[in-house]
């Protein structure tokens, strides 16, 4: 199996390592440190030295109770780091949920749109049908400025596969390939503890959608509930939860920390081709 990434065809053989680049100042595990693009590009670079296989750049942070940003802004945030990174030799995603951004990002050099609300904003689907982009289509219960209020499901695993199973029809109704297609299933993205450890026990069950699967559990306020630990502090937390997610069928996790999970995901990759 392969994601088709733009000019990039990563094999899915082996977990893939996202490294994430918040271009924001208020995204909840390093709001402003790479706010400037070229701490930004630095930063991208040392993710990538440290093993990245995809970099991921988000100009508006969704957070539980983050406001949106313009396009303007966004694309103020975005498009110079992209720039300085899209002929590199890393595939890069643009983490967005505006269709007009995609399109700027994807004639910029993107091999990626990652986009929490699954591309279902008007336009979506038709800006990525005709771009040879992967798309990932992100599950999300209400939208980040109130999401965490209060959120609630029957059976949250049927309800998040019901839904992204809907999503990746809609995609490939569109004209996009299911080689080109990633699903995650939002942890955090209104969600309880409870609802995030239900999904992250029955991961593999998103593997019956037969399209790459990715988990981001990154220093996500889950493992804060876990540990105790505040969002820079939870390194090791992630990197278990990168673990679990692994053994429980991700092809791609999304991390901030890409030199330690590389390594706990070396020792995994090691132990698994003894079987």
């Amino acid at each position: 199996m392969h994601l088709q990434c733009g000019r990039f065809k990563l094999s899915l053989e082996r977990p893939l390592i996202m490294g994430v680049i918040n271009i924001t100042p208020d995204s909840f595990s390093d709001g402003g440190l790479f706010a400037d693009t070229a701490r930004a590009v630095a930063h991208a670079q040392q993710l990538i030295g440290e093993g990245a296989d995809i970099l991921d750049l988000g100009g508006e942070s969704t957070r539980p109770g983050a406001a949106p940003v313009t396009l303007d802004e966004e694309r103020r945030r975005v498009l110079p780091v992209l720039a300085a990174l899209a002929d590199g030799g890393v595939p890069v995603s643009v983490d967005t949920r505006k269709p007009e951004l995609m399109l700027e990002a994807i004639s910029a050099g993107a091999a990626m749109v990652n986009d929490v609300t699954a591309l279902s904003a008007p336009g979506a689907l038709e800006a990525l049908a005709k771009a040879p982009v992967a798309v990932c289509l992100m599950h999300m219960q209400g939208e980040p400025g109130t999401m965490q209020a209060n959120p609630g499901y029957q059976n949250v695993v049927r309800e998040v596969l019901d839904y992204l199973a809907g999503r990746v029809a809609a995609a490939e109704q569109a004209g996009i390939a299911r080689d080109r297609i990633v699903v995650d299933p939002g942890f955090g993205f209104g969600k309880t503890l409870e609802h995030n450890l239900s999904l992250l026990a029955s991961l593999r069950e998103f593997r019956s959608l037969g399209v790459a699967l990715l988990a981001g559990l990154s220093r996500k306020a889950m493992l804060g509930k876990l540990t105790g630990r505040e969002p820079r502090e939870r390194v090791h937390a992630s990197v278990a939860a990168a673990l679990v997610a692994v053994q429980n069928g991700a092809q791609i996790v999304r991390v901030h920390d890409v030199a330690a999970t590389r390594d706990a995901l070396a020792v995994w990759n090691a132990v698994k081709s003894q079987n």
